[in-house]
């Protein structure tokens, strides 16, 4: 396992606790480099969406953990926030809350000269995503072809 992915899992032990006890869910924590800063960044939600108090209340509590067990060797910025209306889904809860629901997906390579589609999630697995395009075909991508998933919108 790689240090980012030792300080993801860790840091995910530590907000999980203070997340539930809060009522909301936690939808993801990454540890990334953009720039010359390292991010550690947790997302948040609940039903109705997250407000920047509910930000704060988890960022003081998170703070005070990461402090208490100062794991990070790096100097980082921590960042507690709403995951938006544009998150990708990366876990098998986003996959079942997203069943039945239309999706946007980008992959890295064209298949049939396209590189996105849209569909309603008709199934999915460990490996792949099926979608019904509109036109009621069944497309089916393994996973380790879509570069993006994620809900799609309508402006």
């Amino acid at each position: 396992m790689s240090r980012k992915e030792i300080y993801e899992q860790k840091a995910e032990e530590m907000i999980l606790p203070i997340v539930e006890a809060n009522g909301f869910e936690l939808v993801d924590v990454e540890y990334v480099k953009e720039g010359g800063n390292w991010y550690l960044r947790a997302y948040i939600d609940k039903e109705g969406g997250i407000t920047v108090d509910d930000c704060e209340n988890v960022s003081r509590a998170f703070s005070d953990r990461l402090d208490e067990d100062d794991f990070i060797e790096d100097a980082y910025i921590l960042e507690v926030s709403s995951p938006g209306l544009g998150r990708p889904l990366k876990k098998e809860k986003d996959y079942r809350r997203s069943m039945g629901k239309e999706l946007e997906i980008r992959t890295y390579r064209a298949v049939d000269r396209c590189r996105e589609f849209y569909g309603v999630l008709t199934a999915y697995d460990d490996d792949s995503v099926t979608i019904e395009e509109e036109d009621g075909t069944l497309r089916t991508f393994a996973k380790t072809d879509i570069a993006l998933i994620r809900l799609a919108f309508d402006f």
